[in-house]
């Protein structure tokens, strides 16, 4: 394990991860809002706001998945010394980090099941860009409609038809990240 692992988590754990969690209940909760968060420094190359859901969100029970150029040494390094979450493949994972085309087929994610829906995957989706344009939102927590750049429709509109199962999406650029649960009805731009 490098020196490098042993920073870049949350300077003050107690304050940061209550805002951090705060973030993304609200980016949850009002699909295609985007939030800024800080307070960690995860090795490359990972944003800063897929650290801190790392770090907010798993812990030694938390199955993660690292997929593409996340799955390096120095963040499965950063991920023992930090979060200590067992590192798994995608077919197992409570939590799968990557770009959109290295957790490609998102089939292979577990959706949950009849009788307990919450065990489906979380997806931290890592992007180049994250705005208010693109597919047009709609569903639980959006008041008419909005907009996100999103990678693509077809999964997330074949997502949305197996609802109450399916995977959840937290999408990452930079400092700043937006939820997109199973619920949220995606339509082409």
């Amino acid at each position: 394990m490098s020196a490098d692992a042993l920073t870049g988590g949350f300077p003050a754990p107690a304050r940061d991860s209550a805002r951090a969690f705060r973030a993304l209940l609200e980016a949850t909760a009002r699909p295609g809002t985007i939030h800024t968060v800080n307070g960690a420094a995860p090795p490359a190359p990972l944003s800063v706001a897929a650290g801190v859901v790392l770090l907010t969100l798993c812990d030694t029970t938390t199955p993660l998945h690292l997929a593409g150029a996340a799955d390096c040494a120095a963040v499965r390094d950063w991920v023992a010394f930090h979060i200590g979450a067992p590192l798994v493949a995608a077919e197992s994972a409570a939590f799968a980090l990557g770009r959109w085309g290295d957790l490609q087929p998102v089939t292979r994610f577990v959706v949950g099941q009849a009788d307990y829906p919450d065990r489906a995957a979380t997806l931290i989706v890592e992007t180049d860009g994250l705005v208010n344009y693109g597919p047009t939102l709609t569903g639980p927590g959006i008041v008419t409609a909005t907009w996100l750049s999103l990678p693509e429709t077809a999964a997330f509109r074949a997502n949305r038809a197996l609802y109450p199962l399916g995977f959840d999406t937290i999408l990452t650029c930079g400092d700043r990240l937006a939820g997109l649960p199973r619920s949220t009805r995606v339509e082409a731009p």
